[in-house]
């Protein structure tokens, strides 16, 4: 299972690179009418979502700064953001370094039950599906986003 599951995460993780990569930082800066967030916020909500589901971020991982979860967790969004925002390409490089850090989780432990169901899930395995499947609609959103943001030549 782990195999199918670390296979997954390169193939998900390496789309959604290969698309922030291709975005201009003020694209990924341009909030549109009838959406909450920026490009920016969706990098790192991903990034930030999938250090708690896959490594128990902020309580148990500190590979990411703790002021992550007030400026890219779950109900938060840019207008709110105070100074010290980490830059697209800081974000980024993080995605990456935390690709690897999820192909270095043992494969047992994708079997392991969960203390608590989370979101309908019962095992770490699961989880990590669902953590898959998070990453993947953001990045539809990311791909609207953009398309919405060039065709009507909207700036920052």
């Amino acid at each position: 299972m782990s195999d199918l599951i670390f296979k997954q995460f390169e193939t998900t993780r390496g789309n959604f690179l290969k698309n922030v990569e291709a975005i201009s930082k003020e694209t990924a800066n341009v909030q549109p009418e009838g959406f909450n967030n920026t490009i920016h916020w969706h990098i790192g909500h991903v990034l930030t979502v999938t250090e708690q589901f896959m490594f128990g971020f902020p309580k148990k991982s500190a590979h990411l700064p703790e002021k992550y979860i007030e400026q890219f967790g779950n109900g938060t969004k840019p207008a709110d953001w105070k100074d010290d925002v980490p830059q697209v390409s800081e974000l980024i490089s993080q995605l990456k370094e935390q690709l690897e850090r999820i192909k270095q989780i043992p494969a047992e432990r994708f079997n392991e039950k969960l203390e608590k169901p989370f979101l309908g899930q019962e095992t770490f395995g699961e989880l990590a599906g669902f953590s898959l499947m998070h990453e993947a609609m953001h990045l539809g959103q990311i791909q609207a986003m953009k398309r919405i943001i060039e065709q009507a030549g909207i700036k920052s």
